[in-house]
């Protein structure tokens, strides 16, 4: 086999090898990144129940004061009664007491209804707040947790690097920069076997003279189809 495309098969393999490590850094920052998602996702829930509580508090603030005021009015009313002189004058009084009792009740069973709100968003704060402080807690095991799995991933992924570069540096560049120029796009499968005589980065079927070419390996041979590096696997027996 040409010693340049043995070099560009081994640089392939070495390749994705190094962006084996991407799903697997992902995934041991995995669990870190969750709780920490958790984490904020119950503060933001802290601060949109206490701002809910106090605008349920605002609004309870001015039916007590709405009720103070009609409790004034009915007792000046009441005051007002001795001083009816007119049957119309009367009827007009008592319509206003009709009136302001009933929103007397209403204020009433408003408060009532506000108070159990507030009553419920605060347990539902302090619950929030007990489950904020657990998950803070183990945070921090969680990190070293996964800070000790990295360690061991960019160890082996740096052994990796130095096993790219020691090949990168015995290669011939022009090859080299040919290499790269297809895996800007082909990413890993740059360099790809043919099988039954098909190039299996497009699946596209070869002529029998390329077919050849890529069996001899005596040159760096692509794909007339997808522009793919081809090589032919060879069986050890």
């Amino acid at each position: 086999m040409n010693l340049h495309l043995k070099q560009l098969i081994d640089l392939s393999h070495v390749d994705k090898e190094i962006d084996a490590f991407e799903p697997q850094i992902d995934e041991a920052n995995y669990k870190f990144k969750a709780a920490l998602a958790k984490k904020e996702s119950i503060d933001s829930d802290i601060e949109n129940l206490t701002n809910e509580i106090k605008d349920e508090k605002v609004k309870k603030h001015k039916n007590e004061l709405h009720l103070a005021e009609l409790s004034q009015k009915l007792e000046d009313n009441s005051k007002k009664s001795g001083e009816i002189k007119t049957e119309r004058e009367m009827k007009s009084l008592q319509l206003e007491e009709e009136i302001a009792k009933e929103q007397v009740t209403f204020a009433n069973e408003e408060i009532a209804r506000l108070e159990k709100i507030i009553e419920l968003k605060t347990e539902q704060v302090e619950a929030a707040k007990e489950s904020f402080v657990e998950l803070n807690s183990n945070l921090a095991s969680v990190k070293v947790e996964v800070d000790a799995k990295l360690e061991v991933i960019n160890k082996s992924r740096q052994e990796v690097f130095v096993q790219k570069e020691k090949l990168v540096s015995g290669m011939n560049q022009k090859g080299l920069a040919f290499y790269q120029k297809i895996r800007r796009w082909a990413k890993n499968s740059t360099v790809v076997a043919v099988e039954d005589q098909a190039c299996m980065g497009c699946n596209m079927l070869i002529n029998d003279k390329i077919y050849a070419d890529v069996i001899k390996a005596e040159d760096i041979t692509t794909c007339p189809h997808c522009g793919r590096i081809l090589y032919v696997e060879i069986i050890q027996e």
